[in-house]
């Protein structure tokens, strides 16, 4: 079974293909516009994505769990993530997922009932100099306090 993946969409992964010598080497831009798409890498997505390129379904499945850009679930509106690496753990960052946590009601990996947050915690931003840091979407913050979360949450509420 196929995802529903709109025709112009496929048109773009297509001619994103045409651009590389070997097919299997668009697997992450092209996993990028499944998943805009779709909003997440499903397992019909996964084995659509490696038909197209001709690889067997268990090379997309470790692309898709390696990076933490990717999902295999739908996600929120706002997906939340905070570094739980050294240098944003040893700045607060595990204060600041618990606080996250509290005040939406989630754990980290859940999305909250009305589909808004998904809260996740991720292994680097590549912000370390700007510990604590978050992303929320493709928005970076950082040298993150519960201040500076309140209001960025307040804003996202709107």
């Amino acid at each position: 079974m196929s995802p529903e993946i709109k025709a112009s969409t496929e048109k773009k992964i297509k001619e994103l293909m045409s651009r590389y010598p070997k097919k299997q080497a668009a697997i992450l831009p092209v996993l990028h516009l499944v998943q805009r798409e779709l909003g997440y890498i499903s397992e019909d997505g996964e084995k659509w994505v490696a038909d197209l390129l001709g690889i067997n379904p268990v090379k997309v499945r470790e692309v898709v769990t390696f990076y933490s850009m990717l999902s295999r679930k739908p996600l929120g509106k706002y997906h939340i993530q905070i570094c739980s690496n050294l240098t944003c753990s040893l700045m607060g960052a595990e204060s600041l997922i618990d606080y996250v946590s509290e005040k939406l009601g989630i754990k980290p990996g859940e999305t909250s009932e009305d589909g808004k947050f998904t809260l996740t915690t991720v292994e680097c931003l590549g912000a370390c100099d700007q510990a604590p840091s978050m992303m929320i979407n493709t928005d970076y913050y950082g040298n993150m306090d519960k201040k500076k979360i309140d209001k960025i949450l307040k804003e996202l509420d709107k």
